[in-house]
């Protein structure tokens, strides 16, 4: 598969005749004018010497010899002033710049982008909004910039073209000016009328078919404006802008009983090494694509862009033919039409999630979720590769009506303009702007899965541990079966934490509950609770430096997958030089396991820096979570290994001698430093330790205090824990729950708090 195949459309710095329109369709701007839209390229290099602005014939020298020294511009007056202007000016070699011109041709976005590059590392990157000026000129603000913006000082741009049916005579001058800096102006030369190039490949596994082409008339249901043609994939993203090549497709062999076996994420990767003749663990303008049966998640799932392994994502796809795309509704007029539509629209989706493509209703979260880019709003209603034709309004039946296969403008502007990094498969990480690709997420789910924190801004102190709070709702008008440890159950859970700035990351907690099925129902808009610590985890401090956070939570249920709406909160910078100092030892992992287990006696390193955090910032957040962790462990006999200090050389505890013994309790500190952080200042509390957490400190600590003998004691901290959450607006029935509790002290009624797991 390493042959490689061109797409028969118009390309690149041709000096003849082409037919453009047959491939992009009305690339034209009006009858028998070229198009000027595509890349122009400039760059400062040896300049040839001019011979002043009216260029005197030289005996002996032909017309021919003239433009092969002076380029095919020679005798454009046009040009002229420019070409003398670079020739005073000193060479160059290192200077390079791009401009992408979108102002005609299919679905313009009336924008101009373009690149800077110095030598090989300073580059620059800006967009600017066009509106024509008479024929061939238009003029535009410039309001993106990216990467090193000095060498892009300006605010304005003039651009006007020479547009030619011959490629190598188009060309593009533009003038910068504003910002105060001096004005600028270059001449640019066209090169190809596509933005990037890409290559795709497409391979099958034995026994399933590929859908890489469709006839836009075989299904009735469809615009009367949708011209009717044999539209292919390469088709779809060359009129997106792009140069596509295909290398040739091959079939994937299957070594074994069953070629239609489902596939997981893990074999499909390593397929994509096998068997993508371009695999490189790097980015490049290439990705693969490959049709299969079936994934291991069941005919639920489509298609998926399933390449998050290693450092380059976003490189591979796939599109599961015995799913619900090839499952015709009822009653289906032309099912077979209908399964072909259904396979090349989750084909072109899927890829469009290889080029960073958000789905159309997750949109307002870039630049939340992704590498920096502009703010755009969720199109719900759009008509695009990248909506979920049943999510709008009147189902696939109105999605198809209006769908004229084709991208919505803000992803035609992304694609075509924004920084090539932020586009270029194994580029920027895939869920860097679309989040959840990999969730099977039912079109009409039963439940809503929030995460929050509760305080009035999510806004958290330096060095304070970040918990928060999930919460599941039955959104059905029946009653609703789930598992009660549904949001203890780990292994359910996804959460990823993206920090402005920096690539995201998946949290991992440091243990893993295997619990038994505990199935309750759920009424209608009634919720089930847990808390997360999500500071720190498996992968260390996930959010500990100061800056803006989002975090989004997708969790795994037995009927399909719920994905929470991003949460955004900020780590505030530390007050005073001494938090600093103290970060470098409270972000270590001995801390964040003692905060994670409410308390150890075994980590002796943590346990102090612990101390002096309660110490020195008695009066911060972070000291509430110290001085529970510091205390919890001492009001009960404490279960620790003892280890011979001659046994490191040894394998295992049992050959070094190792035992378990029995650390005494230290009941009166415990009770000291309980009471004074649970009693003492509840609103605080409540909001560094959200409610649930707060409420399980108060329980436990209360029980505790009733088995020592001192219930009326225990139905104090009850009473102040009523007082904390009913001024906090927590629900009724928590409240009672806290009232029950209270009057069961010095009973046998009490029932014991649950065992906090953390998730």
């Amino acid at each position: 598969m390493t042959d490689t195949e061109q797409l028969e459309i118009p390309g690149e710095g041709l000096e003849e005749e082409h037919d453009i329109e047959a491939a992009l369709g009305s690339s034209f701007a009006w009858p028998f004018v070229p198009s000027v839209s595509g890349l122009y390229k400039w760059q400062i290099g040896p300049i040839r010497p001019q011979r002043g602005p009216h260029r005197p014939d030289v005996p002996g020298r032909s017309r021919a010899e003239e433009i092969e020294e002076y380029g095919p511009e020679y005798g454009a007056s046009f040009d002229e002033e420019l070409e003398a202007l670079q020739a005073r000016r000193p060479p160059h070699r290192l200077r390079r710049e791009e401009l992408r011109l979108d102002v005609d041709g299919r679905t313009p976005q009336m924008t101009a982008s373009g690149t800077i590059s110095y030598g090989l590392s300073t580059r620059a990157h800006w967009i600017a909004d066009l509106a024509p000026r008479g024929r061939s000129r238009w003029i535009g603000t410039i309001w993106y910039k990216d990467g090193d913006t000095a060498v892009i000082p300006y605010t304005h741009v003039e651009i006007r073209a020479v547009g030619s049916f011959f490629a190598s005579q188009r060309k593009a001058r533009v003038k910068f000016s504003g910002g105060g800096a001096p004005t600028r102006t270059h001449l640019y030369r066209f090169k190809s009328p596509y933005f990037h190039p890409v290559e795709f490949e497409f391979d099958t596994v034995v026994g399933t078919d590929s859908v890489t082409s469709i006839n836009t008339c075989d299904h009735p249901n469809r615009p009367d404006t949708l011209p009717c043609e044999s539209l292919n994939i390469q088709t779809v993203f060359a009129r997106a802008g792009f140069r596509v090549t295909t290398t040739t497709p091959g079939t994937v062999p299957f070594d074994g009983p069953d070629p239609n076996s489902t596939w997981s994420n893990m074999e499909m990767h390593d397929a994509m090494q096998v068997y993508w003749s371009r695999f490189a663990n790097k980015a490049q303008w290439s990705m693969w694509t490959l049709f299969a049966a079936q994934h291991d998640m069941g005919t639920g799932l489509g298609g998926i862009m399933f390449d998050s392994i290693g450092p380059n994502h976003r490189q591979g796809t796939a599109v599961f033919n015995d799913s619900f795309i090839s499952s015709p509704p009822a009653g289906e007029s032309h099912p077979a039409a209908w399964v072909a539509r259904m396979r090349f629209w989750t084909a072109c989706h899927e890829m469009g999630h290889s080029f960073n493509l958000a789905h159309s209703w997750q949109k307002q979260h870039p630049p939340a979720w992704g590498t920096p880019w502009i703010p755009t709003p969720n199109e719900n209603e759009a008509r695009s590769f990248m909506n979920y034709p049943y999510y709008v309004s009147g189902g696939q039946t109105a999605f198809f009506s209006d769908f004229e296969y084709r991208f919505s403008d803000s992803e035609l502007l992304f694609m075509r303009h924004a920084p090539a990094r932020f586009v270029q498969m194994g580029n920027a990480d895939w869920f860097d702007n679309h989040g959840f690709e990999q969730a099977e997420v039912s079109p009409e789910p039963s439940f809503r899965l929030e995460l929050r924190a509760n305080r009035s801004t999510p806004d958290f102190e330096f060095l304070e541990p970040v918990v928060l709070e999930m919460k599941l709702t039955n959104i059905t008008a029946q009653h609703q079966l789930i598992d009660k440890s549904v949001l203890t159950a780990s292994d359910r859970m996804t959460v990823i934490v993206k920090k402005d700035g920096k690539p995201a990351r998946q949290w991992a907690p440091y243990a893993r509950y295997c619990t038994a099925p505990d199935t309750v129902a759920l009424l209608p808009d009634q919720s089930i609770y847990d808390s997360l610590f999500v500071g720190a985890g498996l992968n260390g401090w996930d959010l500990a430096e100061p800056g803006v956070y989002n975090l989004q939570m997708c969790l795994q249920l037995d009927d399909g997958d719920i994905v929470s709406e991003p949460l955004t909160l900020r780590v505030s910078p530390p007050q005073v030089y001494d938090e600093e100092r103290a970060a470098q030892d409270f972000f270590s992992d001995e801390v964040g396991r003692i905060l994670a287990f409410d308390g150890s006696r075994h980590f002796k390193s943590g346990n102090r820096t612990l101390e002096d955090v309660a110490d020195r910032f008695g009066d911060r957040k972070v000291a509430v979570h110290a001085q529970i962790a510091l205390a919890t462990p001492k009001a009960r006999e404490y279960k620790l290994l003892s280890l011979p200090e001659e046994s490191a050389q040894l394998t295992t505890a049992q050959e070094a001698g190792g035992k378990f013994k029995l650390a005494k309790p230290d009941k009166d500190s415990a009770r000291k430093t309980l009471t004074e952080v649970l009693t003492k200042n509840g609103e605080a509390v409540a909001e560094t330790l959200g409610h649930i957490d707060y409420k399980y400190y108060v329980d436990q600590f209360s029980d505790w205090l009733d088995s020592e003998g001192d219930s009326g004691e225990a139905a104090k901290c009850q009473e102040e824990l009523h007082h904390t959450l009913s001024e906090r607006h927590v629900a009724g029935w928590v409240l009672d729950q806290v009232t029950e509790r209270r009057n069961s002290y010095g009973t046998k009624a009490k029932k014991p708090a649950k065992p906090r797991q953390h998730a």
